[in-house]
C-alpha cells in the first residue's frame, strides 16, 4: 500500500527532532552527568562505529595493549546503520557513560555522537582511520557533492571532532584529513597506519596463504586475481558493481588463475557466482579478511577503493575497472585527479581488463607502483603500531 505524503512529512521531521534531541541535548547532558567522577588513567575504550567486532584497524593496537598489561580495556559496538534507532541509541548511551571517565579512546570511523560530546581535556582520543592515503572524498570535503550533507548541516552536526590524534599514512596526505575532518594543523600525525604492519610480517604472510588455501584449495598452483570494488550509494543501502564477467574470465584464465571477490563490508546484497564456476571463482567477502587477500593475490582489480594504498606495499600489478568514473566524480569526487593519480591502467569494460592481463608481463611497470607507495605510504614501515603507542601512551 502506498504511503501518504503525511507519512513522509512526519518521518522527515521526526528524524530532525531525533537528531537534535540526541546530539544537542541528550548525549551531551548524559556525558556531563557521568563526568563528575575522576578519569581512570588505565581505562582504554575501543569504539567500533558500525562493525560487530574488533576490526583490523584496531586489532594490532588492541593486541599490544593486552600484551603490555596494566590497562582496563572496554569495547563498544554502536552498530550505526545496522540496528534500529532505539537499539542504536541504547548502544550510544552505554558508550557515553563509559567514555566519560576514560583516559584513552580509539575510534576508526566517523561518529557524530563522539563529536557532539563536551570532551574532557584529560581524555586522549585517537582516530585510527580505517583507510590509508587520500582517495575518494569524505567528511567536509563532500559538502558540495551528492554524497555528503550540505555544509550548513555538517557544521551543525559534525561527524568528526574531539580528536587528539589522527594517524595518516604519509605527510603528503595530511592536508586531506585536515580538510575532511576540520582538523587544526598538527592533529593529523604521519606516523603510519597500524593495520599495515602485517604486510611486513613474514609469519603473518605464511598464515595468510595457509588460511587462503584452506578456504579455496582449488587455488593451489595457480595465480590469484583479486576483485575488490568499493561500494556505491550511501552506507545504509550500499550497492556493489556487477561488471566483471565471471564466464569470460573463466574462459580465458581458468588454466592459470583463480578469481576472488572481496566486496565492501557495507554491501549486503552481492552478485552470485554460478556453481559451475566454483573451482575458478569464489566470493570470500565473509570468509577472509582483506589483508590476507591482498597478500595472496598476484593482481588486484579495483575502482575507487583505498585498499590500493596497502596493495602498493606489495609492489604488484593493479588494474582500475572504473566503468562509472564520470558519475563517481559527480557523486563523491577525489582528492587527486583520478586519471593521473592511480598506479595502474584505467579501463571501462572487462574486455580491456582481459587483454591487459593476457599481456601483463610486458605492460606492468613496477616503478609506477613504487613512486605511488613512496609518496602516499611513506610512513608505513612495519612499525606503525609501536609509533602510535609511543605517541599516545609515552611520556
Amino acid at each position: 500500500m502506498a504511503r501518504s505524503k503525511l507519512y513522509y512529512f512526519v518521518r522527515k521531521y521526526f528524524r530532525k527532532f531525533y537528531r537534535f534531541a540526541t546530539l544537542k541535548v541528550m548525549y551531551p547532558t548524559l556525558y556531563r552527568q557521568n563526568s563528575k567522577e575522576a578519569v581512570d588513567p588505565t581505562k582504554v575504550l575501543f569504539i567500533e562505529i558500525r562493525m560487530p567486532e574488533i576490526t583490523d584497524s584496531f586489532k594490532l593496537m588492541y593486541d599490544k595493549l593486552k600484551a603490555e598489561g596494566g590497562y582496563t580495556i572496554h569495547e563498544h559496538y554502536l552498530r550505526m546503520d545496522f540496528v534500529n534507532k532505539l537499539q542504536y541509541t541504547r548502544n550510544c548511551r552505554k558508550m557515553i557513560k563509559d567514555i566519560a571517565t576514560a583516559k584513552y579512546v580509539f575510534v576508526n570511523d566517523a561518529s557524530d555522537v563522539l563529536a557532539c560530546l563536551p570532551m574532557r581535556k584529560e581524555t586522549v582520543v585517537t582516530q585510527l582511520w580505517h583507510a590509508c592515503g587520500a582517495f575518494k572524498k569524505f567528511g567536509r570535503s563532500t559538502a558540495d557533492l551528492i554524497f555528503g550533507a550540505d555544509r550548513k548541516t555538517q557544521e551543525k552536526y559534525p561527524f568528526h571532532g574531539n580528536y587528539t590524534n589522527v594517524t595518516v599514512s604519509a605527510p603528503e596526505v595530511a592536508w586531506a584529513y585536515e580538510e575532511a575532518m576540520g582538523l587544526p594543523e598538527g592533529v593529523a600525525k604521519p606516523v603510519g597506519i597500524s593495520r599495515t604492519d602485517v604486510f611486513f610480517d613474514d609469519e603473518f604472510k605464511k598464515k595468510a596463504y595457509k588460511r587462503f588455501y584452506k578456504e579455496f584449495p582449488e587455488a593451489k598452483g595457480k595465480k590469484v586475481i583479486l576483485y575488490a570494488p568499493t561500494f556505491r550509494g550511501r552506507v545504509a543501502a550500499a550497492k556493489t558493481p556487477n561488471v566483471l564477467s565471471v564466464p569470460l574470465m573463466h574462459h580465458v584464465f581458468k588454466d592459470e588463475y583463480v578469481l576472488v571477490f572481496k566486496h565492501h563490508p557495507f554491501v549486503k546484497k552481492r552478485p552470485e557466482i554460478a556453481e559451475r564456476y566454483s573451482k575458478f571463482a569464489k566470493d570470500m567477502t565473509d570468509t577472509m579478511n582483506i589483508e590476507d587477500l591482498l597478500i595472496v593475490s598476484d593482481i588486484c582489480i579495483s575502482d575507487y577503493s583505498s585498499l590500493v594504498f596497502e596493495y602498493s606495499l606489495m609492489r604488484k600489478p593493479m588494474i582500475f575497472l572504473a566503468h562509472d568514473l564520470d558519475t563517481y566524480y559527480d557523486w563523491r569526487g577525489f582528492y587527486y585527479d583520478y586519471r593521473e593519480f592511480v598506479p595502474g591502467p584505467i579501463f571501462s569494460n572487462v574486455d580491456e581488463v582481459v587483454d591487459y592481463i593476457e599481456h601483463i608481463d610486458e605492460r606492468f611497470d613496477v616503478s609506477v607502483v613504487d613512486n605511488f607507495r613512496d609518496k602516499y605510504m611513506s610512513s608505513c614501515d612495519g612499525h606503525c603500531t609501536e609509533k602510535i603507542y609511543d605517541m599516545v601512551f609515552g611520556d
